[in-house]
């Protein structure tokens, strides 16, 4: 996924886990100001808000999910199914003095992509301070030390323009486009 040369720094503090992490909430890795944990059902009111973002909608997609009982099965049959698929996958990142739930980072090994795929979304009342790209770098850096990976892709809307300036700060370069399952229109595709 990312290239051996990546020279990411060594931003996150190491969790102590190895092996394939289990579905609990004990924190994967920190940064200055967050923390980032697997999701648990007990996150399904988070996960509910997060994706009924506006922008969440318009640059990632409407995924459905309307009642708790859609984010628990989202949880359950996405989100910590890729963790016992693939010992890794989406991350809950929480404000790292108040431990609040704020966004989702990490990896998703998606099928046609020969690396796992860098995601991050913050909620709306956090923008504009550096987080996602706080997030998106951590995770970089828990996907080579942590996970052995040594490279990582990315893929984004073409007018997603705050998410490439994230995508450019962390390191990564543009490698073409990619056609994610389902859809129609290309996304603009970045790798490390």
């Amino acid at each position: 996924m990312r290239h051996p040369a990546c020279n990411v720094p060594p931003f996150a503090e190491a969790s102590g886990e190895s092996g394939p992490p289990e579905a609990s909430s004990a924190m994967l890795f920190q940064t200055e100001r967050l923390s980032v944990r697997r999701f648990t059902l007990g996150d399904a009111p988070f996960v509910l808000r997060l994706l009924n973002e506006p922008l969440w909608h318009q640059h990632i997609g409407d995924r459905g999910l309307r009642t708790l009982e859609d984010a628990q099965t989202y949880l359950t049959t996405r989100l910590l199914a890729h963790y016992e698929a693939h010992g890794f996958g989406s991350y809950c990142v929480e404000l790292r003095d108040t431990g609040e739930p704020m966004g989702l980072t990490g990896l998703i090994q998606r099928e046609g992509l020969d690396a796992p795929d860098l995601g991050y979304a913050i909620l709306g009342a956090h923008h504009g301070r550096g987080y996602a790209t706080e997030a998106a770098l951590a995770t970089l850096t828990h996907a080579r030390t942590d996970l052995g990976l040594d490279r990582v892709v990315a893929f984004i809307d073409a007018d997603n323009v705050a998410s490439r300036r994230v995508l450019e700060k962390v390191g990564m370069r543009p490698a073409g486009t990619y056609t994610a399952e389902g859809e129609h229109e290309p996304c603009l595709l970045y790798e490390i």
